[in-house]
């Protein structure tokens, strides 16, 4: 299989477009076009449907667009050791992160980086698991621990503390306890104990041996939403915490501290395109330091 074959197939996949594809390439149209019909019988199957407005990826295409983009990786690796690096920040980048920091904080923000690098595609996965960097489950993710195991970089991208919430209506109608002891009268809401893949999820902890909540939901921002409708007391992240008017800081005395650290595999490192969202995660966590404080 011709690599310059498979790197036409990436471009035309990521702009949806030969004439796109081409331009990105520097190729002539009808040359990548009569490329691309040559991959595909190689292949013997049929990639993209294609169409006067674009090009669609057929089932085909989209089992095969894993296979080349790690093919990708691997070229840009051995280009790497061979003293060369790629120098576009283009290509796909899959950040996995818990659904706090992703979807509140990074969501919001990663339009930037795309706005920056037009030929970079973004993938956020914010689910509340741990990621296999080697298998390319997340190019980089965003771990509540440094990884202690493994061929990894990882360094620390910020602090952050949480506290215990309640909805001002819920302090209202309930009044706020006194003490930890006193939380036992209310009600509470915490994670779904089973799923809790790492130890530094076990916030109810810290604050008493016997949690016991009686709502229990596996998304930091599911508890925030509880939390705001009155459900109960919950454990949250401040930064988010602090950005409702409705929710009040109970038993203030109690924080929690804990860091987000940005993993990915060695592998990677000489990945511009990695090496730009890794510095541009960094970036924006500076710009709004004050808000983890």
């Amino acid at each position: 299989m011709n690599w310059d074959d498979v790197r036409i197939f990436l471009a035309v996949a990521r702009t949806g477009q030969i004439l796109a594809a081409s331009r990105r390439l520097g190729l002539n149209h009808a040359t990548l076009s009569r490329r691309l019909t040559s991959l595909e019988t190689a292949l013997k199957t049929r990639l993209f449907i294609r169409r006067t407005n674009g090009c669609e990826l057929t089932a085909e295409g989209e089992a095969f667009l894993g296979s080349a983009e790690r093919m990708e990786t691997e070229m840009l690796e051995v280009q790497a050791r061979l003293g060369r690096t790629d120098t576009q920040v283009a290509g796909t980048v899959r950040i996995g992160a818990p659904d706090g920091f992703g979807v509140f904080f990074l969501a919001s923000r990663l339009g930037t980086l795309i706005e920056r690098h037009p030929e970079l595609k973004i993938q956020l996965v914010p689910v509340p698991r741990s990621f296999s960097l080697s298998q390319r489950e997340a190019d980089i993710a965003v771990t509540l621990e440094r990884p202690d195991q493994g061929r990894l970089i990882s360094s620390k991208l910020v602090d952050y503390t949480l506290g215990l919430y309640a909805s001002k209506r819920y302090a209202e109608t309930n009044g706020l306890p006194a003490s930890a002891e006193d939380l036992k009268a209310h009600r509470r809401i915490g994670y779904v104990e089973d799923l809790i893949f790492t130890p530094s999820l076990n916030f109810t902890g810290e604050v008493m041996r016997d949690w016991n909540a009686g709502f229990e939901i596996s998304s930091a921002i599911g508890q925030t939403e509880a939390v705001l409708a009155g459900a109960g007391i919950g454990i949250l992240h401040s930064y988010i915490a602090r950005q409702h008017d409705d929710l009040v800081r109970v038993l203030p005395e109690i924080t929690i501290r804990r860091a987000y650290w940005t993993t990915f595999h060695e592998s990677a490192r000489e990945l511009v395109r990695v090496r730009a969202v890794v510095q541009f995660l960094q970036d924006a966590v500076d710009e709004d330091r004050a808000i983890f404080s």
